[in-house]
């Protein structure tokens, strides 16, 4: 494999809050990599620096050895990396289709991307096809806003699906769904995977991440503690300690192999 995306010695403090002290962090190419840390540990944070949201104070990301530190939101996601947020953002009431054309344009504003790919027939199917993979292809013309919670989870991770990005970064995709919806949505990603698409995921559901990556990286207090197989993470000694805070070993490995 090779490296395609990489975040290198990065910090960011926010007042007196160092929220990533010289944290680093490797996804190769056709991985599913995950990112684990107890809260506030800088998860959400590298990925907002990754893609944009939140400017680096120091470090760098590159995507495919391209320096991309600092550049644009749009920018990055016009380079072919698309993410996912903690909480869902969609564009609530225009239809679950519509969300869908918005995102076909990665180099357009949304308004003349949704205008432009609405006479598209070629770009409708597309996104009907992606509709019908995350299984929202019966609601395609009702408002995202009556989706369910779960449903919008799917509806965002096709949004990011059909602009056909690289890479895709997941914030918490089985965050706050019933368990059907979390194997649907991990069975979606390994298939995804399969054919050909790069994943970095964070999620705080531990049975979730140790099923589904090949390469985990613990965060902790903003930087790096342990990367490695998910078995190796799942059992060292660093982990267990930092990740939920101490405690008896044998509770702790327990709760991270449950979930």
């Amino acid at each position: 494999m090779t490296t395609l995306l990489e975040a290198h010695d990065v910090s960011r403090s926010f007042g007196g809050l160092q929220a990533l002290a010289g944290c680093s962090l490797l996804v190769e190419r056709g991985s599913i990599t995950g990112l684990i840390g107890p809260n506030g540990s800088g998860k959400t944070t590298l990925f907002n620096v990754i893609t944009g949201y939140i400017k680096a104070d120091t470090g760098r990301v590159s995507f495919e050895g391209k320096d991309i530190t600092n550049a644009r939101p749009n920018a990055v996601f016009a380079l072919g990396i698309g993410r996912t947020f903690q909480m869902t953002r969609i564009f609530a009431r225009i239809s679950v289709v519509e969300n869908m054309l918005v995102a076909t344009q990665r180099e357009e504003s949304w308004l003349r991307g949704l205008t432009r790919s609405k006479s598209s027939k070629s770009e409708l199917d597309n996104a009907m096809e992606w509709l019908d993979f995350v299984g929202l292809a019966r609601l395609a013309h009702l408002p995202a806003g009556a989706l369910s919670y779960g449903q919008r989870k799917l509806l965002e991770l096709a949004y990011v699906l059909v602009a056909d990005p690289d890479v895709i970064l997941l914030d918490e995709p089985a965050g706050g769904v019933n368990l059907t919806l979390i194997n649907e949505i991990g069975e979606k990603i390994r298939s995804l995977n399969a054919a050909g698409k790069t994943f970095l995921i964070v999620e705080h559901n531990m049975e979730f991440v140790m099923n589904l990556c090949d390469t985990v990286t613990v965060m902790h207090q903003g930087c790096n503690l342990v990367t490695g197989r998910p078995d190796e993470v799942r059992s060292n000694p660093l982990v267990l300690d930092a990740y939920l805070g101490g405690g008896d070993d044998e509770d702790v490995a327990e709760e991270m192999s449950n979930g």
